[in-house]
């Protein structure tokens, strides 16, 4: 299944822009959500091909939203990709023992980032 519909979930409206930016000049069609709540009423409004989620964030974080994600079975066939700071190998682990399939650490490289979304289509 080719991907066109991202959901970028970062409570950082500067990646928000720089990452909605640089995707939609790519010809995805971007969809943003600042919380993990925004986030899920998103995902129910209308299920995305692949989702950008950053770790780090108000209430829920990235690696809890994953996770309930991925085991719901109405979405998990959605690839999510781990979108963060958190540079750490265990944190890269944890990531993707969450359901992440895969893992990209800021700042992101824009070509590695398009490289890894379109792997999955």
């Amino acid at each position: 299944m080719a991907i066109h519909n991202i959901l970028l979930v970062d409570d950082s409206k500067t990646e928000l822009h720089f990452l909605s930016d640089v995707l939609t000049r790519q010809g995805f069609r971007v969809r943003t959500a600042e919380s993990g709540d925004e986030a899920l009423r998103r995902i129910v409004e209308e299920k995305p091909d692949l989702i950008l989620m950053d770790v780090v964030m108000p209430g829920v974080n990235g690696f809890q939203l994953t996770r309930t994600i991925t085991r719901n079975p109405q979405f998990a066939d959605v690839p999510v990709i781990m979108c963060t700071s958190k540079n750490q190998e265990t944190d890269k682990v944890w990531g993707m023992r969450q359901g992440a399939r895969d893992y990209v650490v800021k700042p992101v490289d824009p070509d590695e980032l398009v490289q890894k979304i379109r792997a999955f289509g």
